[in-house]
């Protein structure tokens, strides 16, 4: 990763990110850990793309997923006591939201290339969803 890579990875977390955290945890209806390993999402030669593509590959989809898990009582209770933790990274080459989301001892993964099929948000929001209802 190149110094322009670098710079809007920190550019976006520290001026985007925020924002997207809260909705995070105003869908969830609790303040949700999460750990975004910025330095896998930064890839060569697409500085220009991040403000685009971190929002509709990761944090979109996993907001509008917990909106619709966390509808009803039994959805937020559900969450709060089973979702310890969510990672954002891009260390599995994928590219498909099938393949995207673990869930696994509390923690969900989200592991998807953060600039390819960017407006496949409704399929990573159901790939999400599903996910975290099978174990909810």
């Amino acid at each position: 990763m190149g110094l322009a890579e670098r710079r809007a990875a920190k550019q976006f977390e520290e001026t985007q990110y925020p924002k997207l955290k809260q909705q995070i945890d105003q869908a969830a209806h609790f303040d949700v850990p999460v750990d975004v390993n910025w330095q896998t999402l930064a890839i060569d030669g697409s500085a220009h793309l991040y403000e685009e593509c971190f929002p509709k590959v990761y944090f979109l989809p996993l907001v509008e997923a917990l909106q619709a898990i966390c509808i009803d009582d039994m959805g937020r209770e559900a969450l709060k006591e089973k979702l310890k933790r969510i990672v954002i990274r891009n260390t599995a080459d994928t590219s498909n939201a099938d393949y995207m989301v673990t869930f696994e001892d509390g923690v969900l993964t989200l592991d998807h290339l953060p600039t390819t099929n960017i407006d496949d948000v409704k399929d990573r929001k159901k790939a999400i969803q599903t996910k975290l209802e099978a174990a909810l």
